[in-house]
């Protein structure tokens, strides 16, 4: 017979963070990450429990010269305009960047698969556009959607 799967509760959930917030000095910092917000319960997200929500969204212009900065040690490239053209479009995550850019050694082999990363990123999202908005569904539900369907 096997042991019956322990389960974690919300209540053993906050009775763990709320240990950890007292047998802490005064600093402390944990990180929790959720694809789901709108999910949680609001005793997990009070403030005392957690104090700064950072949304991060997705790779922009910025994000994306930063970690072309810190991973390839270049500052300029000739494929950045064709990559900032769809990089908006393309609903691509700056993890997605790292990921690709860490596969690459040389900048000209990076920029090439990153290009192409970036295309198929955008083709997949174009694809769930054409399926269609929904009438009542508004932009921002649209990009909940659309990210749904692609990291799911």
């Amino acid at each position: 017979m096997k042991p019956k799967a322990q389960e974690v509760t919300l209540s053993g959930l906050l009775n763990f963070i709320d240990g950890l917030w007292s047998s802490c000095g005064d600093e402390r910092i944990i990180v929790f990450t959720t694809n789901y917000k709108d999910r949680l319960d609001p005793a997990l997200l009070r403030p005392g429990r957690m104090d700064v929500h950072i949304h991060m969204y997705y790779c922009t212009p910025c994000t994306f010269h930063t970690l072309i900065t810190n991973y390839l040690r270049n500052e300029d490239h000739p494929l950045f305009p064709k990559i900032f053209d769809v990089l908006n479009e393309a609903m691509v995550t700056p993890a997605e960047v790292g990921e690709q850019l860490l596969r690459n050694e040389w900048v000209e082999t990076g920029m090439s698969n990153l290009l192409d990363f970036v295309h198929k990123k955008k083709k997949e999202v174009d694809e769930i556009k054409a399926k269609g908005l929904k009438s009542e569904q508004t932009e921002g539900e649209l990009v909940n959607e659309i990210s749904q369907q692609l990291y799911n």
